[in-house]
């Protein structure tokens, strides 16, 4: 499948999938440990140090970043994945909209902007929401699925029109 069949196929999918996501969230964080795991999430990305990062999943982890179809197993993977999107991004930033977490499942639902540099080096500033479903286990990620609309990104950097 072509990059652009597969990034139009991810903006469709995207429409669908993240609204009925994020109603499935149920509402505001919970007093729980674990639902501190959102704002050690979103810190570990902003400290741009992958070993911050990898702290947070277990050493099986798979991370997939749904939207480019990325799938990465294990803490190597993870890493190479985390310097790339540093390097790509490198004023990369994410703010925490609203996390939750209950019974070893949880979503954190997030925006990310900076500057790419990598993805597709345009130069050019973007924004763009998105979630983040997980699973836990012994207080750890093991399973990492992020979800956002590419075709937003590349709309804002110049690569497809405007809406």
């Amino acid at each position: 499948m072509n990059r652009k069949r597969l990034v139009t196929l991810t903006a469709a999918l995207a429409v669908t999938i993240l609204p009925a996501i994020a109603a499935s969230t149920g509402g505001e964080p919970t007093s729980k440990p674990e639902s501190a795991v959102g704002e050690q999430w979103i810190a570990a990305w902003n400290s741009h140090r992958p070993d911050q990062m990898l702290a947070l999943f277990t050493d099986d982890i798979v991370y997939e970043d749904v939207a480019f179809g990325v799938v990465n197993h294990g803490k190597a993977e993870v890493r190479k994945f985390a310097a790339e999107e540093f390097e790509g991004v490198p004023d990369l930033e994410l703010k925490l909209l609203r996390a939750y977490v209950q019974g070893g499942h949880g979503t954190i639902e997030w925006s990310f902007s900076g500057t790419d540099k990598g993805l597709f080096k345009t130069g050019k500033k973007f924004s763009v929401r998105g979630v983040t479903v997980m699973d836990l286990h012994d207080g750890k990620i093991s399973r990492n699925l992020d979800f956002y609309d590419a075709a937003t990104i590349m709309r804002q950097v110049g690569l497809l029109p405007a809406q």
